[in-house]
């Protein structure tokens, strides 16, 4: 379905049973769940699919390793049990990974070696593979650039891996094909109310500046870091006072080559100098090392790294690698918004004392706004939402557990295990699907880095692309890999786009866009 199409749907529909503001992991998961429900449902994203924090992870599907520390044994359960669902049902987006924590004292191996013993044992037979104990020479078998000064030994265990931004549009297809209406680049402007409800939102097509209002039994804010937004017109509608229940965190991530870590499995620190995570994760033929944890006020929708955070990344790697990346190694740095969920009466402070957890919430109106979780419980999320809107008799209830062995768009036949997302991304990218995209125009004149013309094409036509950032940054994943080889191909990739969409492809923004993915913060 071509955008014309999908604004004359939106147009010629005047009312459903759900309608979603925001196209991100939450948004769309709900989408789906909603529409393989047999409900009518309308989701408008005011940006791209994903743009904001769901195509800005580390890219892990995981039970939280860190939240078994904490004792919450029932988040870490519920990511495992969701963890296996996610990896059977997307296989060429989301696959099982290896990792390993190095030891540099005698009393980490055993001490962390029997927490990740516990979470095999509540994975159980969902599981990936065992916990095992590693030697120092086992452990430099797995990370051949690890630091040998004092290595001790290690622990190698499993969780999962995946492509977020693929993810969210195998979901939008998924949810498109069960009949849902889902439109990027069309912002919801107003919630409309009568006698104290919300009733239906106004949205606007970003392209044309077109109004439409869509009338709903149910209203979604899904809209992640910026959900305050519209619980404050919901607020202001009813002349109520909302309390904001967002603190936003930022996560930064720096990509480098393979070189600095080399082979197939991830390296995971539990505990650097500052008491956070470090991860190293092999994708897509580079290395992704972060995260931070900074708490931040603003909520651009192109958050840039404040400077000491790339230094404790690459501080802290130096710490653990032969080699560590100087700034110079940088191929591209990115920053995601987690929208972590402020407790009662809090007034700010740490993040790591904000819940992990989502949380939904139904308005006096009934506006029904869900945030914070992850997107390894996105499904999860999705049926918790529904749920409300059932309690809050909104909707008429309708039998849960329809999306557990539900695959996504290109999974159908596929077998659970395919090439590696170690691996550069190409065809097996698009798994049953490859075989379509070998048809395309172009399908074998490659533009670099993994990309063809066929694939842009693709992108165009089947998965709502409408500008060179699209295509780039979230269809094939080259600027979060290789911000200077995107600048490269960027023209040629937006004269493929004119040619299908015969839009403004937005070439000299996203040339823009990959100097701030480049430069170094003062």
């Amino acid at each position: 379905m071509n955008r014309q199409d999908l604004i004359s749907r939106l147009e010629r529909t005047k009312a459903c049973d759900i309608a979603i503001i925001g196209g991100g992991a939450t948004g769309l998961g709900v989408a789906l769940d909603a529409a393989a429900r047999g409900f009518s449902v309308v989701l408008v994203e005011s940006h791209d699919f994903a743009k904001g924090t769901s195509s800005r992870a580390t890219k892990l599907v995981h039970g939280g390793v860190r939240y078994l520390a904490q004792g919450n044994i029932a988040l870490v359960r519920e990511a495992l049990h969701e963890r296996t669902t996610l990896l059977h049902n997307a296989p060429h987006i989301a696959q099982p990974l290896a990792f390993v924590m190095p030891s540099y004292r005698f009393w980490e191996t055993p001490f962390y070696g029997a927490g990740l013993k516990m979470y095999d044992a509540l994975a159980g037979k969902a599981g990936l593979g065992p916990t095992e104990f590693l030697s120092r020479r086992e452990t430099l078998a797995c990370l051949p650039t690890a630091r040998p000064q004092g290595l001790k030994g290690g622990v190698k265990y499993w969780d999962g891996q995946f492509d977020d931004a693929r993810l969210a549009l195998a979901l939008a297809r998924t949810a498109q094909a069960k009949g849902a209406l889902v439109v990027n680049y069309c912002a919801a402007t107003a919630l409309r109310h009568e006698n104290g409800k919300v009733v239906g939102l106004v949205c606007r097509d970003q392209e044309t500046g077109r109004e439409f209002e869509i009338r709903s039994r149910c209203i979604v804010n899904a809209a992640g870091v910026w959900v305050d937004q519209f619980r404050q017109m919901d607020g202001q509608a009813l002349d109520r006072p909302v309390k904001p229940m967002v603190a936003p965190s930022q996560g930064v991530h720096i990509v480098v080559d393979r070189e600095f870590l080399p082979g197939n499995h991830a390296l995971m620190v539990p505990k650097t100098a500052d008491g956070r995570v470090l991860f190293g994760v092999p994708w897509l033929g580079k290395i992704i090392l972060g995260t931070t944890d900074t708490p931040r006020g603003d909520l651009s929708r192109e958050p840039r790294p404040f400077r000491e955070e790339l230094e404790f990344i690459l501080g802290e790697s130096a710490r653990y690698l032969v080699r560590a990346p100087q700034p110079s190694d940088i191929r591209s740095m990115w920053v995601g918004l987690r929208p972590l969920v402020k407790p009662q009466n809090d007034d700010g402070g740490e993040t790591k004392a904000l819940s992990r957890e989502h949380t939904v919430v139904a308005s006096r109106s009934g506006l029904v706004t869900v945030t914070g979780g992850k997107w390894t419980t996105y499904r999860a999320m999705a049926e918790d939402v529904l749920e409300t809107c059932f309690e809050s008799r909104l909707l008429e209830r309708a039998s849960a557990g329809v999306t557990v062995h539900l695959r996504l768009v290109g999974a159908d036949g596929l077998p659970d295990r395919v090439p590696s997302l170690s691996e550069p991304q190409g065809l097996h990218s698009y798994g049953t699907e490859s075989a379509e995209l070998a048809a395309f125009e172009g399908a074998t004149r490659v533009l670099g880095g993994g990309l063809t013309e066929g694939m842009v094409r693709f992108a165009a036509r089947k998965e709502f692309a409408r500008t060179v950032e699209d295509v780039l940054a979230r269809r094939s994943r080259i600027l979060f890999l290789d911000a200077k080889m995107a600048a490269q191909l960027s023209g040629r990739v937006a004269e493929v786009l004119k040619d299908e969409t015969g839009g403004d492809p937005q070439l000299d923004a996203f040339i823009d866009l990959t100097r701030l993915y480049l430069t170094m913060p003062a």
